[in-house]
């Protein structure tokens, strides 16, 4: 739903927004053949150094890594013709970048920190607490946490793929108010403004419902990203549910957040109130091991805040554990929520459709109150 407009850009000014995510893909960092943008980095640099400057504490999420080694190794698609390409590449461009952010930041008198993450360093809950520890402490010293996926050990199984949903999962984790996604395009636009010169750019979203979906463009425009415009609104659905305000703008110009104080050109999704710490970790984890189909009432009943019982679920599919993540689904299989399961899918199988009183009988033991508790359900 697109929003009534407010200055888009003062929701991100250090005033409003003390803790900030910056996410810059590849094709901002990185030329066709695969040099750093030096000059636009440097440039980038500044515009970071002056809103440190202004009080606001900074976390950056940056892509190139995989493009930058796959030039040094010479490895043909940009370093993404397999896994193991990617892999090395990665490894190698990593040290390259990292080395180049920490120099220009402290050529402004700030200092880096290099984080390196894998899907699941944040979808296990020790592990996404500890991270979020780390972060918080670097923030507190003034440093500039520069952050990227774990791409030379990440498998395709515990990959994000795509840096912007992980700069929304690190907008969760270091509590931040706003998330900017630097891109190479201005915005959400009406259409894919590329293919169709009626296309309009949106300014503002106050949720994100099946026709914003449709506006979306899986394609990267550089063919060197690996995300696209579904990604960034899966992001903003992760980092608004968050609690945090989440804006798409325009990188290929230099000072680019300077540029979005002045003109106020971008796409901005507006943060919904935030649920608690454990709930908006549940809203933005992504390994979902399966499903539960469940039935009207079950779907009512869930709408008022109560835990999803046996009963209620007419069918599941996939192979999980208790505990892990699962998707709820309504009678059209539409997805409502998602959470933790409290049976294993051979234990779920036996109980879904019955009666609370008929669980014991059937599993040779006391059984669990509910199918997935409302502790740990979230309905989107």
């Amino acid at each position: 739903m697109v929003a009534h407009l407010t200055a888009a850009a003062s929701l991100f000014a250090p005033a409003d927004c003390p803790r900030l995510v910056i996410k810059i893909g590849s094709a901002l960092l990185v030329d066709q053949k695969g040099n750093i943008r030096l000059d636009w980095l440097q440039a980038m640099a500044g515009d970071i150094a002056e809103r440190r400057a202004a009080g606001q504490q900074i976390v950056i999420v940056s892509s190139g890594a995989i493009a930058l080694g796959a030039r040094r190794l010479g490895l043909a698609k940009g370093g993404r013709a397999s896994l193991e390409d990617a892999q090395a590449a990665a490894a190698v461009g990593q040290i390259a970048l990292s080395q180049q952010w920490a120099a220009l930041l402290e050529a402004r008198g700030l200092v880096a920190a290099q984080i390196l993450v894998t899907l699941d360093d944040l979808e296990d809950r020790r592990r996404y607490l500890n991270a979020a520890a780390t972060l918080d402490r670097l923030l507190e010293l003034g440093v500039v946490p520069v952050i990227n996926e774990n791409d030379s050990v990440a498998t395709n199984e515990i990959r994000f793929g795509d840096n912007d949903r992980l700069a929304a999962r690190i907008g969760q984790a270091a509590q931040a108010s706003g998330v900017i996604l630097l891109s190479d395009i201005d915005g959400l636009y009406t259409a894919n403004p590329k293919t169709d010169p009626a296309a309009k750019l949106v300014p503002q979203v106050s949720r994100i419902d099946a026709r914003i979906m449709a506006m979306a463009d899986r394609g990267s425009g550089s063919g060197m990203g690996s995300g696209g415009m579904v990604s960034k609104l899966e992001a903003a659905r992760i980092a608004t549910r968050a609690g945090a305000h989440l804006a798409i703008i325009s990188g290929e110009h230099d000072l680019p957040l300077r540029r979005f104080v002045d003109s106020n050109i971008g796409t901005v999704f507006l943060a919904s109130k935030a649920a608690s710490a454990r709930k908006t970790w549940l809203v933005g984890r992504l390994s979902v091991k399966g499903n539960a189909t469940v039935d009207a009432g079950a779907v009512r009943a869930l709408e008022r805040g109560s835990s999803l019982l046996p009963a209620g679920v007419t069918a599941i599919s996939g192979r999980f554990e208790r505990g892990d993540l699962i998707d709820i689904l309504d009678a059209e299989g539409q997805k409502i929520g998602h959470g933790l399961a409290e049976y294993d899918a051979d234990e779920a199988a036996l109980v879904i459709g019955k009666r609370s009183d008929m669980l014991a009988d059937l599993l040779g033991y006391a059984p669990r109150a509910a199918f997935v508790h409302r502790d740990h359900l979230v309905l989107i």
